[in-house]
């Protein structure tokens, strides 16, 4: 529909008719005596011609057209306000170099993998603000949280490892997720970790940043990446080996951290795993937030401004040149 912004604006229509009869009668008590003298009459003065009259009075209406802004405004549009808040850390250590995951029948270190099912879970998240913290040796914002989840993808297949160093500062990454969080107003405050290995680095320990996260309100969901047994050849032959002994000390603790937040801890041993634990998170409970409608608008004021100024050169050109 048409909608005009000041339409108190045409309160000042009369204007121009004011201003012109105070202008006569001014004129009038000026040449009073000489119209006396030379016996002519006031109202024997030239009137211009009714066509530019009506030109001029059509480009004053045209001028407070413009000036009340009129614009087009179109049909409710429904705003998606129903989602997650969802950080999203990823661990860049030395470690996630180890080549104990399959993607398509093909060999891949675990960053790769993790990489290429994290962004089919971010492309799915339709509605929910996700950010992205990578980490090593420390912690660092990558994305803060935000609506546009195809930066998030792209930051993420722009990391690369060993970036910020070979090792895992668990703790610091937890922290600085927490810290982003506390300056929302309103978040339903979920801290995805992915990690293969125990916090060896930073200045937190996990058991502090999780104590903080406890009194922020943030759930922390962990993932343990890597494979239990892996075939290993050597002069002697094959042998099994286990990539992941320190994640498997260190899972009883992420249990303990994740649980304490009312979060869970999952463990990815293969693609197909991880794919179930996305799966798992799909479930969360969204955050209910006030719906909210935009009405797109388009302005139309240039076109009544042009039309104005076309009629104004026309009429002043007319007195200029006769």
């Amino acid at each position: 529909m048409l909608s005009l912004a000041f339409p108190w604006i045409w309160l000042a229509l009369p204007l121009p008719w004011l201003f012109k009869r105070q202008r006569h009668a001014q004129a009038r008590a000026l040449r009073l005596p000489d119209a006396m003298l030379t016996g002519q009459s006031l109202s024997s003065a030239p009137l211009p011609h009714p066509v530019w009259r009506y030109l001029a009075i059509l480009a004053w209406l045209l001028i407070l057209l413009a000036a009340s802004r009129p614009m087009w405004i179109g049909e409710p549009v429904a705003m998606k306000r129903e989602g997650r808040d969802l950080m999203l850390a990823v661990d860049l250590s030395g470690s996630m170099q180890i080549e104990d995951m399959e993607l398509g029948n093909r060999v891949v270190d675990r960053f790769t993998m993790v990489r290429h099912v994290l962004s089919d879970f971010i492309e799915r998240r339709d509605g929910d603000r996700l950010g992205l913290i990578l980490f090593a040796d420390q912690a660092y914002l990558q994305a803060p949280l935000t609506f546009d989840r195809f930066a998030v993808a792209r930051f993420l297949d722009e990391a690369v490892l060993g970036l910020v160093g070979q090792q895992t500062a668990i703790g610091d990454a937890i922290a600085l997720g927490v810290k982003r969080f506390n300056e929302l107003e309103q978040s339903s405050r979920v801290l995805v970790l992915l990690t293969d290995g125990e916090n060896n680095a930073g200045r937190f320990t996990p058991a502090q940043a999780v104590s903080l996260a406890r009194q922020a309100g943030v759930r922390l969901y962990t993932i343990g990446i890597g494979s239990s047994e892996v075939q290993r050849r050597g002069l002697l032959g094959s042998r099994t080996i286990n990539p992941s002994s320190e994640l498997d000390k260190a899972e009883q603790t992420f249990i303990a951290l994740s649980e304490s937040t009312g979060g869970r801890y999952f463990r990815a041993r293969s693609t197909e795993e991880l794919q179930n634990i996305y799966q798992e998170l799909d479930k969360l409970e969204p955050l209910a937030r006030e719906e909210s409608q935009w009405r797109p608008q388009v302005e139309l004021y240039y076109w009544p401004l042009g039309l104005a100024l076309g009629l104004l050169m026309l009429v002043t050109g007319r007195r200029a040149y006769g």
